[in-house]
């Protein structure tokens, strides 16, 4: 296949429209009556909206919007990150360490919900608002205990 490279003015030397019909066209934006609003003057009414045509300007969101993430009304922790940061959270006395068991008060560290995931390889005494029921088989197993103050119902709010 041959791509011709030459420019249309070369081509249509001697043609008075160039290839774009009458020769009003292909004159940029004023062949359209001006750029982006203008022109929308008494005979441009008709391609306004309704309200655009009326003089009202259009206020707040247009267009698709987005659904909302969901949100939990209390902050979820599991093993995984309790295991993680315990030794950080035992130097900044944000938890006690009494003989082998580390007591844990999850509304202290921000945390509502105790969540399965991750091993429990410490003795672990934990007190939080709401726990999952393998969580706190899960703790019982490793030899340490779940204090469940309140069950915290969750919201899509």
């Amino acid at each position: 296949m041959v791509v011709n490279k030459r420019r249309k003015s070369r081509r249509l030397r001697g043609s008075r429209t160039h290839g774009w019909g009458h020769p009003k066209k292909h004159r940029g934006k004023g062949n359209k009556g001006g750029k982006g609003f203008s022109n929308k003057g008494k005979r441009g009414a008709s391609r306004k909206s309704k309200y655009l045509a009326l003089g009202i300007k259009p206020i707040g969101k247009h267009g698709m919007m987005r659904k909302p993430f969901y949100k939990f009304t209390v902050q979820p922790i599991s093993f995984r990150v309790i295991e993680e940061n315990i030794d950080k959270w035992l130097a900044n006395s944000l938890i006690e360490k009494s003989n082998d068991t580390y007591k844990v008060d999850l509304k202290k560290l921000g945390y509502g919900k105790l969540l399965s995931q991750g091993a429990v390889t410490k003795k672990l005494a934990i007190t939080c608002d709401s726990a999952s029921a393998k969580a706190v088989e899960k703790l019982q197993e490793a030899g340490g205990s779940c204090q469940i103050l309140q069950q915290v119902v969750e919201t899509s709010e």
